[in-house]
């Protein structure tokens, strides 16, 4: 699922549905393409909140009832009046009028019983069966209101009365008698103490006390904002003290009911006349109220003004109400759709539809800036450079932030109008970098690296394919890590620079040493190179100039000098030759060795095991090996052993045996010596 997401702050608002945000299409439509609309992403991820939750032409007020179970809502054309199930999500049922209706105003807990307001100074009473009573009242009314304790309906209307409808006595009473001639635009009553509210079209709000039937005080909105206006809407809070009320130039005034001056005071900022104001007491924050106009419904702190929140639909608002303990508002436009939004700060989903708290969560960790897909944000320098600055407060302008949004196809035309030369420009800058791409591409077609994001550094690339090889070079450039050395100009060595001569000292090349027929000269046989054919092409290149010069110089010390030279050119090329001779005998005899060792894995298994078991005698030469090599080298292998000491016990010659050896001892060492054993038949 899919939901169209605004966000201001920390405060993510979500249209459930409405204009713009899901195409819905009839059931024998979806019937019929069933197959063709599998493949139709936007209709598969809508979702469809309640059923048929629309009018054919607009709608014009909506209300919850007080159980929270249903919604009625009323629209046109034809006049109608829509109740819809909460519990199964759909329409319950739809009964039509022979009037377009004003307001209305739900008497019973649920759908059963309501009082509707009609455009042809009629008042209907609705019932579960049908219409059950209509009454005329002598002018065009505006406003319905109805006091429970004494059972009293109120309607504002045109001319200086409020009129009064006993619906326990089933008369008419006494009406209000109002300070205006020009008429009553809302009215609304304190549940608490039951004070009666009425906005009058000159500015003022009369209070009425429906127990002494008596005007209990009046407020000059005109005289406290210095202007001439009209009060469109009023509202009590449900403590008793707190009251706001809407004008007619867009601003909404908090009060005290116990002082005359307003605590607050809210602009809309778009000039258009206030329709609905609500205090959002049964939302997580009690201190929000929320003011609308047929623009945009913006939610704002009572205490600060501070904002918290805006819905702004692509149709003008008619009516909007919360859905009780939740964060869910309905609203009443002039599209075919009725809207629906959530905010989860305001509070959680209606228990009937509390999967959405699941797919918000789903879409908070995932979020999506799809709202403003069609339209492209501008700035103010913007709007004067493409001359659209009488279009500013109008529909196609819409103000955000610091600029504006405007629909995208109308920005290209505006664009190209005043910038006729644009579309070719554009045009050539894509030639050129589809041009850029494919000299890149063909000028590393033969190497393993395909990446044609390489702009700088492309030798140390190519040293590092032939170092590790293509696809380990291809990963390492385009690894996040390293990318930028290969693409960013500011990443470009320089070879000429000092620190890289210090740290690469000698740049040999593959020309260097394929000439050379071995290894290329080390920097000091460089320079004495360099420095002798430097003498040479001073002692045997001279300009004419100098040759007057050098004639008259000694003949021994030219041929002096010229030796010299010839003698040291000959030991640099005799030193060369000596070294080329050596790594050939190197390599000569380890040419030998491999095929010693080749030789030796041909054997089979069976004459090497025979070799091992074969009992011969050990060469005198088995334990060392000298080898010589070129040069005069010569190199001596051996095999290191520890002597072995064999015990030989010494023999003392006995005289008496005529020379004979005797193992034992048969007599004192010494003579003379103590013996210490108390044995004297020792040595006897």
């Amino acid at each position: 699922m899919v939901l169209k997401s605004t966000s201001a702050g920390n405060v993510s608002i979500y249209q459930v549905s409405g204009t713009n945000v899901s195409r819905s299409l009839p059931d024998w439509i979806a019937k019929k393409r069933k197959r063709a609309l599998k493949q139709d992403l936007e209709y598969q991820n809508r979702i469809e909140l309640i059923q048929d939750f629309e009018f054919s032409e607009a709608s014009n007020r909506i209300k919850v009832t007080p159980d929270g179970q249903f919604c009625m809502a009323t629209g046109t054309y034809k006049p109608q009046i829509h109740v819809y199930d909460f519990e199964n999500l759909s329409l319950k049922f739809e009964r039509h009028t022979d009037c377009e209706n004003v307001d209305f105003v739900i008497l019973s807990n649920d759908w059963t019983k309501s009082v509707h307001l009609q455009n042809n100074r009629s008042i209907e009473f609705q019932t579960k069966g049908g219409i059950h009573y209509r009454s005329r009242i002598p002018k065009f009314g505006r406003s319905l209101c109805y006091n429970s304790v004494n059972c009293d309906l109120m309607v504002g209307a045109a001319g200086n009365e409020l009129y009064r409808l006993n619906l326990e006595q089933g008369r008419f009473l006494n009406p209000y008698r109002l300070e205006t001639e020009l008429g009553c635009n809302s009215v609304d009553i304190n549940k608490v103490h039951g004070l009666v509210s009425a906005g009058l079209e000159d500015g003022t709000v009369e209070f009425w006390d429906p127990r002494s039937k008596q005007r209990a005080g009046k407020l000059f909105i005109n005289d406290q904002l210095g202007e001439d206006l009209e009060v469109s809407s009023v509202a009590f809070r449900n403590d008793g003290l707190n009251f706001a009320c809407g004008t007619s130039n867009g601003k909404t005034l908090l009060y005290d009911l116990r002082t005359s001056t307003p605590s607050q005071v809210k602009d809309q900022g778009y000039g258009y006349a206030i329709n609905k104001i609500l205090w959002l007491q049964d939302s997580m924050n009690p201190n929000m109220v929320l003011s609308s106009d047929k623009r945009i419904a913006k939610i704002w702190d009572k205490d600060t003004g501070k904002p918290f929140a805006s819905m702004e639909p692509t149709v003008d608002i008619n009516d909007i109400v919360q859905v009780p303990g939740s964060g869910m508002f309905f609203m009443a436009n002039e599209g075919i759709p009725m809207h629906t939004y959530y905010i989860p700060n305001l509070g959680p989903a209606p228990s009937w539809c509390s999967f959405l708290d699941n797919v918000t969560e789903e879409l908070e960790e995932k979020p999506s800036d799809s709202i403003y897909s069609n339209y492209r944000f501008i700035t103010r320098d913007e709007v004067t450079k493409l001359n659209l600055t009488h279009l500013i407060g109008s529909k196609v302008l819409r103000s955000y932030m610091h600029g504006f949004f405007i629909d995208t196809e109308l920005y290209d035309k505006v664009n190209l109008i005043s910038n006729p030369n644009s579309l070719r420009d554009q045009r050539e800058r894509e030639i050129r970098k589809k041009i850029e791409q494919e000299r890149e591409s063909r000028i590393r077609s033969t190497g393993g690296v395909k990446n044609t994001k390489i702009k700088v550094n492309k030798d140390l690339a190519s040293r590092l394919e032939e170092r590790v090889g293509g696809d380990v070079a291809e990963s390492v450039i385009n690894d996040d890590r390293f990318k930028e050395m290969f693409e960013n100009p500011d990443f470009q060595v320089d070879e000429e620079s000092h620190e890289y001569k210090q740290l690469n000292p000698v740049k040999s090349t593959t020309k260097d040493i394929t000439s050379s027929g071995g290894r290329g000269l080390t920097a000091a046989e460089e320079s004495d190179e360099e420095r002798m054919n430097m003498n040479d092409n001073n002692g045997l290149d001279s300009e004419p100039e100098e040759e007057s010069e050098e004639e008259s110089e000694d003949e021994a010390t030219k041929q002096e000098n010229r030796a010299r030279v010839e003698k040291e050119l000959e030991k640099l090329r005799k030193k060369k030759e000596q070294d080329r001779k050596f790594k050939n005998e190197m390599k000569v005899l380890s040419k030998n060795n491999e095929v010693k060792q080749s030789a030796k894995n041909k054997e089979s298994f069976r004459s090497q095991v025979k070799k091992l078991n074969k009992v011969a005698k050990p060469a005198t030469n088995s334990d060392s090996r000298l080898q010589r090599h070129a040069r005069g080298e010569a190199e001596l292998t051996f095999i290191p052993k520890k002597k072995e000491r064999t015990y030989k016990p010494k023999h003392d010659e006995d005289e008496d045996d005529g020379g004979k050896s005797d193992r034992g001892r048969t007599k004192q060492r010494f003579d003379g010596r103590r013996i210490a054993s108390r044995n004297k038949f020792r040595g006897m």
